[in-house]
């Protein structure tokens, strides 16, 4: 979720962090006094707002009371996220570079009103817009107009001139769309002024649209849990923990960077906020143990740009995910997780080398030196615990589900309670984990059982939450409340609890210091949502054109024009598309504008070439590319607060963490070619071969673009490399050299082959059709879903579809309403061109073999001109 806004200047590295982060996240106006005051309850309110919505007690306060007000609210949730949100960016973020950062002038309060005006004008004026849906009164094209006044406004001064200069394209297409100055290629009939505007606010099409209810729904909720996490002293366990495990190896700063960046991702969606919160305790330390000021900062900014594509918050693309690609939330998660671990290996990697190339050492841990197998033994029982918590979770947990019935949410809150008091007990043996000095001189570092044992009960919200999410299959935004009311629990009484186990301090000081922290935590969450609710909303408008106007289809065509229908140049057109974008567009926004126009083209184009892609493939190639904007020069934010940290050339900084994150360019080509990566119709067994080949090909990559393996590459070694990677990745694009995957039979063959599949397969029909935009005759791809044995006309009569013959010609004759023939749009008319069989073929894998051959050799040369141990 990181914002993007306008970038730093010379003197990068005396720039002030906190500024900076306040400026992109959070607001850089700080008011004093009373209106201080009222900025802090007005957060404070949104966030127990939408705490609210996400819960029951609506529901219980109707049915106490038979006040419907109490459940009225719900149904605009969206209305009133982005009320509180322009009225909280008119309030903290400055409209201009001189304006005061501690007083509000008079202006901003009147676009802070009338902006939460425009936004409850739908509330409070419901049933009578409903009445007139699409005839808009003059008072509604005012508000109308004032809203969408304010909400540009709003996103110039929170995201700055990028999004509001595409928004402000789109709209004037959308007016002006038959004018002289539009390409005549791109050219509509353009929308009347009521009309558009209707589309865009007084309905939820436009402003109020998926998006935004995202934005309402799920992503706060998911912003403030990390926030309350964050702020009860995780994030620093995350840090010191990160530091515990890895400072002792080599480059080992560096590579607790990486870990606890990874970490910190879990709970937050963003780069700049990422990178300053553990940045500034690794990078001076990354120097210090010999990285160059460029490469510290660029390790950190690599690390934390990936904690976006790190489930479960994944800068708020996993909630869009699911509504636009119609897919639920764990699915999102289960695709995404694979390549981001990979990418965290492989990083962690890239360190590693790095420190082998500069013959750096480790920090200096405390106590005894470990031997090998001691190291090993405590690795294996990492994993074993690790494994044994999850059973425990899945098994011990979804057990009080059988048992307890509808009573389990009351057995599992003692769970937790149990849990928690025994896990703080053990804590309170320990002291509490203090904020380091970063720029004190560090002799050693902190010991790994006091460190993990001081924190470990900081788990237990995070466990709530996937409990919810697996066992319960509870919604994510019901999995993050409940999530975060253990959160609040946690907060009000860590402190006290521990008092008391340690016999000092007084109770009621302690208690507090928890209310206090929760109080930051609350107002510190909505803050974090300002620039991103604005951002939805300003996407909004892009989403809203593309509706009102087709403008994706006259793009599409534009790309697809442009790639001459090759599916390769295509993604990269779209990769330098989303890049482009992202380097004004805050990630949120880019990945709405880009998977909007591009999305189904990318599909239907993979359709045309045989390749079937599926949706959710397209949606994280986007994202990816989205996020890399926060690295890539001139503009990414998160190098320069690395430079301002590391005191190194932010444009140096940049391209270095570019040069970092490759592995992060390859993965999206890798895994629309091989969805084996996203766990797509992957088995357990399966996924773990696939979790470790793809590891070990990404290492391979990062040692060929390193140029680094057991010793310097040659030039031809990193050739080598880079194909033995690819292998490893893609076997069968060899296998497919060899022998084609599929033997294309007549259309007649249809029926046979139908009927010889096995049920749950699937078999490849190639379809002729006319493209009525276009008057083009195309082909497509589609792979049909086989049920129960039968015969082959009654199985695709399952599917949809019943065929007539038409000479050697197959032609759908008609297609099922509500089949999943309709859902794919495939149409009356269209003609079968042939269907293909699969043919009988070694195991892709078995080029395996030759790589690993190559790469045994090239290890051996390697070793031969190397003194330097590999680890």
């Amino acid at each position: 979720m990181s914002d993007t806004g306008q970038a730093p200047g010379k003197g990068a590295s005396n720039i002030d962090l906190e500024d900076l982060v306040a400026s992109t996240d959070t607001g850089a106006r700080d008011p004093r006094g009373a209106v201080g005051l009222m900025l802090a309850v007005v957060a404070f309110c949104w966030s127990v707002f939408h705490i609210y919505t996400a819960s029951s007690v609506p529901y219980f306060l109707n049915d106490l009371t038979g006040i419907k007000f109490f459940t009225d609210v719900i149904p605009f949730a969206r209305q009133i996220h982005l009320a509180v949100a322009l009225f909280l960016a008119a309030m903290a973020y400055p409209l201009f570079a001189s304006s005061s950062r501690h007083t509000v002038p008079w202006y901003d309060w009147i676009l802070a009103i009338a902006g939460a005006s425009c936004c409850l004008y739908m509330f409070v004026f419901y049933e009578g817009i409903s009445n007139r849906a699409g005839l808009p009164t003059t008072t509604d094209l005012v508000v109308s107009t004032v809203g969408m006044v304010v909400m540009m406004i709003a996103t110039y001064r929170a995201l700055g001139f990028p999004l509001l200069i595409v928004a402000s394209v789109f709209l004037t297409y959308v007016f002006f769309g038959d004018q002289p100055f539009i390409p005549e290629v791109v050219q509509w009939k353009g929308a009347s002024y009521g009309k558009a505007l209707w589309h865009f606010w007084m309905q939820e099409e436009g402003v109020f649209g998926i998006a935004l209810n995202v934005s309402a729904s799920l992503v706060f909720l998911f912003v403030l849990f990390g926030s309350l996490l964050d702020k009860a002293g995780a994030g620093n366990w995350f840090i010191k923990i990160a530091f515990a495990l890895m400072g002792h190896l080599r480059g080992g700063p560096a590579k607790a960077a990486v870990v606890s960046s990874a970490m910190t991702g879990l709970i937050s969606g963003s780069s700049i906020a990422n990178t300053v919160t553990t940045g500034t305790f690794t990078i001076p330390l990354m120097k210090r143990v010999g990285f160059r000021p460029e490469s510290a900062g660029a390790v950190e900014v690599a690390s934390s740009v990936n904690g976006q594509i790190m489930p479960p918050v994944m800068g708020a693309a996993a909630f869009l995910m699911v509504e636009y690609v119609g897919v639920s939330y764990l699915d999102v998660v289960r695709h995404a997780f694979l390549p981001a671990t990979i990418s965290y290996i492989a990083l962690l990697y890239i360190v590693h080398l790095e420190a082998l190339k500069a013959g750096m050492q480790g920090l200096p841990r405390p106590g005894v030196a470990q031997t090998v197998l001691r190291r090993l033994t405590g690795v294996l029982g990492g994993f074993v615990g690790f494994a044994a918590l999850c059973a425990v979770m899945y098994y011990g947990l979804g057990w009080t589900k059988d048992v307890f019935g509808d009573a389990t949410i009351y057995a599992v809150s003692v769970l937790f309670v149990i849990a928690y008091v025994g896990l703080l007990s053990v804590a309170a043996k320990y002291p509490d984990l203090e904020i380091d000095d970063p720029n004190s001189e560090v002799t050693e570092l902190p010991e790994t059982k006091p460190t993990a044992m001081a924190g470990l009960y900081y788990l237990i919200p995070i466990i709530v939450l996937i409990w919810c999410l697996m066992v319960e299959h509870l919604s994510p935004a019901l999995s993050a409340f409940w999530a975060t009311m253990g959160m609040m629990f946690i907060m009000f009484t860590q402190h006290p609890l521990k008092a008391f186990f340690r016999q000092e301090g007084a109770l009621g000081d302690e208690f507090r210091r928890g209310v206090r922290d929760f109080v930051d935590g609350m107002i510190a969450g909505a803050r974090n949502m300002i620039g991103i609710a604005v951002a939805t909303g300003a996407a909004g408008i892009v989403v809203g054109t593309i509706s009102l106007t087709g403008a994706h289809q006259v793009v599409g065509d534009f790309i697809e024009f442009l790639s001459g229908g090759s599916l390769i140049l295509m993604l990269v057109l779209v990769a330098v598309f989303s890049l482009i974008l992202g380097m004004g567009l805050p990630t949120t926004a880019n990945y709405i504008v880009v998977s909007s126009l591009m999305a189904f083209v990318v599909v239907d184009v993979g359709a045309q070439n045989g390749l079937i892609v599926p949706l959710i493939a397209v949606h994280l190639f986007v994202f990816y590319f989205g996020i890399m904007a926060d690295v890539t020069p001139p503009v990414g934010l998160a190098s320069f607060a690395a430079a301002a940290i590391s005191g190194g050339d932010p444009i140096k900084t940049g391209m270095t963490a570019f040069y970092y994150s490759l592995r992060t360019v390859a993965l999206p080509f890798l895994f629309i070619f091989n969805t084996d990566l996203l766990l797509i119709d992957v088995g357990i067994i399966e996924a773990i071969f696939v979790f470790i080949t793809a590891t070990v090909a990404m290492m391979i990559f990062a040692a060929a673009t390193q140029g680094y393996f057991f010793a310097k590459c040659k030039i031809w070694e990193s050739a080598v490399l880079l194909v033995i990677a690819f292998t490893l990745f893609r076997p069968g694009f060899w296998l497919d050299m060899v022998v084609p995957p599929y033997e294309t039979l007549e259309a007649e063959k249809v029926y046979e082959v139908a009927e010889s599949a096995e049920e749950g397969d699937t078999i490849r029909v190639v379809f002729e059709y006319e493209n009525f935009d276009t008057g083009d005759i195309e082909t497509k791809t589609v792979e049909l879903p086989m049920g129960p044995p039968a015969s082959g006309e009654e199985r695709l009569q399952e599917v949809g579809l019943e065929l007539l013959a038409d000479g050697d010609r197959l032609i759908v004759d008609n297609v099922g309403f509500g089949s999943w023939a309709e859902e794919q749009k495939i149409d009356f008319d269209w003609a079968i061109l042939s269907v293909a069989q699969e043919t009988d073929r070694v195991v892709k894998e078995v080029f395996y073999i030759p790589a690993l051959l190559f790469l045994a050799l090239i290890i051996m040369l390697q070793r031969r001109r190397t003194d330097v141990p590999a680890f």
